[in-house]
């Protein structure tokens, strides 16, 4: 196993102490969701920065009972004769957590590289908007887009991503799209995504940062409520009884990382039903490490990973392509 290294183990330490759900109160972290991450030199370094010439406009849409702020990245350039495709963004946070600004570095990444209209999605929160609020929001929004793909500059076809949380939102949305007739999703990357809300996940994890294994009872206790059911398949995708017809995923895990195991058992499971499955595990570094591309260089890694197999799953092959 490969050490862990004191930059995350610093900023892990610094973060649990500034913003723990294990220890906040409903209205404590209600509270946080409304504060601004401030935008200077270190928070650009730490979180990363939009590449040069990317376009990023905000929009809402319409939800069964309100309105659902998106994000928008558009790369810069003429787009392609056989028009861009359509990434979906859902972030990270153990469904607590999570704003739009902070996906900007991850999104902007994918629509430069690969060439791909991203569209960030601004869920609902728990505790105040509990589970399965966030999934209906981000298939109200996953709806909207692919019914929208010409006034967002986008041709499709339509992939998914996320990380945490959001790993665990893109691979629902390809199981309500299968279950509910569409939209088509052609791919899914899904970076250390939590897959069993059954799993006990407490062992030997507390020393871990960023997510302590009281941080992960904390989630789970938010986002299910006490009526939640754990075994639902939009809660843990894991456990639905058929992973057939899937779309073909990307499945990043962090060494040091107690959803490491969720990763791992679902690339087996989607594999065994036939999907066809990457799966690469990033050493020394803990769960989120993808969202702090200052720290290691393994973020950048990680991303240019999922550039690749978007562009090599979404990007139609045209006469005289080199790939």
């Amino acid at each position: 196993m490969a050490r862990l290294s004191r930059r995350f183990l610093v900023w892990g330490w610094f973060t649990r102490r500034q913003v723990s759900a294990a220890t906040m109160s409903d209205a404590e972290i209600i509270a946080v969701q409304s504060r601004k991450i401030p935008v200077n030199a270190v928070t650009r370094w730490l979180f990363g920065v939009l590449p040069q010439g990317v376009q990023v406009t905000d929009a809402t849409v319409p939800a069964a009972d309100g309105q659902i702020p998106v994000r928008v990245y558009r790369p810069a350039g003429a787009a392609p004769a056989a028009g861009r495709p359509l990434v979906m963004y859902f972030h990270g946070g153990g469904f607590v957590f999570g704003t739009l600004p902070m996906g900007d570095w991850i999104c902007g990444t994918v629509a430069d590289q690969v060439g791909a209209v991203v569209v960030s999605v601004g869920y609902r929160l728990a505790p105040a908007h509990r589970f399965p609020v966030a999934v209906e929001d981000c298939y109200a929004a996953l709806e909207w887009a692919a019914g929208n793909l010409t006034e967002l500059g986008a041709a499709g076809p339509v992939g998914v991503m996320g990380e945490s949380a959001g790993g665990s939102l893109s691979a629902v949305m390809c199981l309500l799209a299968r279950e509910r007739g569409g939209p088509a999703i052609a791919h899914q990357a899904l970076i250390y995504p939590a897959t069993d809300m059954t799993a006990d996940r407490s062992a030997g994890k507390q020393d871990l940062p960023f997510l302590s294994g009281a941080e992960m009872d904390a989630y789970k206790r938010h986002y299910l409520g006490p009526d939640g059911d754990p075994a639902h398949p939009w809660a843990s995708p894991q456990l639905v009884a058929d992973h057939t017809g899937l779309p073909a995923a990307l499945i990043q895990v962090a060494e040091h990382d107690p959803l490491r195991p969720d990763g791992v058992r679902y690339a087996a499971a989607l594999r065994e039903a036939g999907v066809p499955v990457r799966f690469t595990e990033y050493v020394g570094v803990p769960h989120g490490f993808v969202n702090f591309p200052g720290l290691s260089s393994a973020a950048h890694q990680a991303m240019n990973e999922v550039a690749a197999a978007q562009r090599e799953a979404l990007t139609p092959v045209t006469q005289g392509d080199p790939r």
